[in-house]
This record gives C-alpha cells, structure tokens and sequence, in this order.
C-alpha cells in the first residue's frame, strides 16, 4: 500500500468535524509512520504559511520537490494542507502531538524539521517568523541547538554558521574526529537507513541534497587544512 492510500485511509478515519491534529493520536505502527511523516510535513508547512498569510507558488512547488507527488494523490496532499489551515488549533498542539507520536530523540523528527526548511526557503529568503516558527518547532521536538545550526547552515548559508555547523563539528577538532563526523552524516543519508526510519520513499529525495551538501562542507573543510 502507498503512503497516499494510507493517508487517505488515515483522513477518512476522521470523524466529521475532528481536527486534521486527531490522526496523530492514531497512527502509532510502524507501517502508519510513512504517513504520519508525510502527514506531518504538509500540516506543519501548511501551519508556517499560514503564519506568514499567503501561500506563494514556491512554497508549492517546495512540497512538490519534498514528496513528488503522483497526479492522482494531489487532492490527498491538499487536503492534508487546507485542513491544517482550517484548524483552530495552533501549530505548537500539532508539535507536541508528533513529537509525542514519534518519541524523543527520534531522528525523525530532524528529518521532519528538515523538510520544514526546505520549504520555509523555497523562495530564496528566511524570513524571522519562519525563524521563530522553525525555532520552536525543533524546541518542542527536543532537537538540540547544534544540529538546528546545522540545518540553517545548509538552507540559510548567509547566516553566520559555515561547514562546520554541517557538520556538526568544533573549527578547533581535530581532523580525525571531523572526518568521523563526516562518514557518520553520509551513513545516516543511505535509503535504507531512512526507510528504516519510516521515511516515505517520495521523501528521499531530501537525503540526497543533504549529501551534497555534507560532502561540500567536508570538501571546504579539508581545503582549509591542506592550504
């Protein structure tokens, strides 16, 4: 079964008139943690729009490019979207609820924080309520403040933070030890590894852009010690 049937399994299980933040008191299984994901992602994005006001063809397209959404699943995808928007609730209640559902320390919940950053810069500029949403939601999920200036690095390069914060490294560690760092961010990168972490494969398009840019920081690193 796709991860869009089991979305649409998991919508048509709401009763009329519950919140789209209801199903993630539901899917709990390991074969649900696919949607859950993906289910996530949208409501929260839909969430950060919302709080900006409009939604831009960007940020559309940035869904696009984190799911690569089949033609006959749009209408699941937007309806995930505009249900989160309708919803009262605010999007702290939809952050606890996922962080409760996936667990603390979950690398999932990176992963999520993650394609929330793809589309938050899908238009090129990191604006500050995306900041303070961004910020919050990762406080919520426990994501330390390291590995949240390492996805800022890699989306928001102007921000002060350089290929070390990638990397998640000390400028002052020694070559050893960053280079550990480095296999141990490709490793975490390989499909199999994000499918086992209930990663939807319309997802893992993600991990490759973040390979890209570890090997980059490990390549400018590595240019800086040999000069």
């Amino acid at each position: 079964m796709s991860v869009w049937s089991r979305i649409s399994e998991a919508l048509q299980a709401l009763a009329k008139g519950e919140p789209l933040s209801a199903v993630f008191d539901r899917l709990r299984t390991p074969p649900e943690r696919s949607a859950a994901f993906t289910i996530a992602v949208i409501a929260l994005g839909a969430k950060m729009a919302k709080a900006d006001g409009q939604v831009t063809r960007d940020e559309v397209t940035a869904f696009r490019e984190v799911f690569a959404i089949p033609p006959g699943e749009e209408k699941n995808a937007a309806r995930v979207f505009n249900l989160a928007r309708q919803d009262v609730a605010g999007y702290e209640l939809y952050a606890r609820k996922i962080a409760r559902m996936f667990g603390p320390g979950d690398p999932v919940l990176v992963d999520l924080l993650e394609g929330l950053f793809h589309i938050a810069l899908a238009d090129g500029a990191y604006h500050p309520h995306e900041d303070a949403f961004l910020r919050e939601v990762a406080r919520i999920f426990g994501v330390s403040e390291a590995t949240f200036r390492g996805l800022l690095a890699r989306f928001a390069p102007d921000e002060a933070c350089d290929s070390y914060c990638v990397l998640g490294v000390s400028p002052d560690a020694p070559m050893e030890e960053i280079r550990a760092a480095w296999r141990r961010a490709v490793k975490e990168c390989h499909p199999d590894r994000l499918r086992a972490r209930g990663l939807p494969d319309e997802a893992l398009k993600m991990a490759e852009q973040r390979l890209i840019a570890i090997n980059r920081a490990w390549e400018d690193i590595s240019a800086r010690h040999a000069a």
